[in-house]
């Protein structure tokens, strides 16, 4: 993966617990998604939390099925639960699209066949195992992934491609992040252009 000025002066980042990394900045933005300054990574989570750049990824196979992952044990905010394909914030200075393709390559080893644009949400939603707080102005990216995943383990548990119906019926009985269904509607309209009416997203 290419290293960019910001991704080598942040290369330490995985969001993983117990790891002894630099200091993570995050770019705070005001409601217009404009870039307002920095805060640190932590802190800026922890309640009432603060407006900050994110985005989130949507992958799909060929066949119109989404590539889910599911959170690693060891990580800081929502461990264990089951998630968009990849999720984060760019480092200030990196663009949203950059980042996005970054994260997808160092958490589940692919590059993305095709990544574009899909809009932004802006949503306010607390964790409550952690009781931290995702204050996000977010960066939406749909796509298709061809080659075979090699997760980071350290990143991520665990990963599926599902069907919207067995999207339905996982989301019925597992968790998933709290904010995994805002991102998801959001996206739909992107979603349904990729993948076709007739798939039923």
């Amino acid at each position: 993966m290419p290293t960019t000025p910001a991704t080598a002066a942040n290369s330490a980042q995985n969001g993983s617990a117990g790891a002894e990394a630099p200091e993570i900045l995050l770019e705070l933005v005001d409601e217009s998604g404009n870039t307002i300054g920095t805060a640190e990574k932590l802190s800026a989570h922890q309640p009432p939390g603060q407006l900050h750049r994110a985005f989130s990824v949507f992958l799909f196979d060929e066949t119109g099925r989404l590539l889910l992952q599911q959170r690693a044990l060891g990580k800081y905010h929502s461990p264990g639960v089951w998630s968009n394909t990849c999720c984060g914030h760019p480092y200030p200075d990196e663009g949203p699209f950059a980042a996005a393709a970054r994260r997808t390559h160092e958490e589940l080893g692919v590059s993305p066949t095709l990544l574009a644009e899909a809009g932004t949400v802006r949503y306010n939603h607390p964790d409550p195992a952690s009781g931290l707080v995702e204050q996000e102005f977010n960066h939406l990216f749909v796509g298709l992934v061809q080659s075979s995943l090699r997760p980071d383990p350290e990143e991520v548990g665990d990963t599926a491609f599902v069907t919207p119906r067995e999207l339905a019926e996982q989301h019925a009985k597992d968790p998933f992040s709290a904010w995994f269904m805002t991102v998801l509607d959001a996206a739909r309209p992107a979603i349904r252009e990729l993948t076709g009416d007739a798939v039923g997203w």
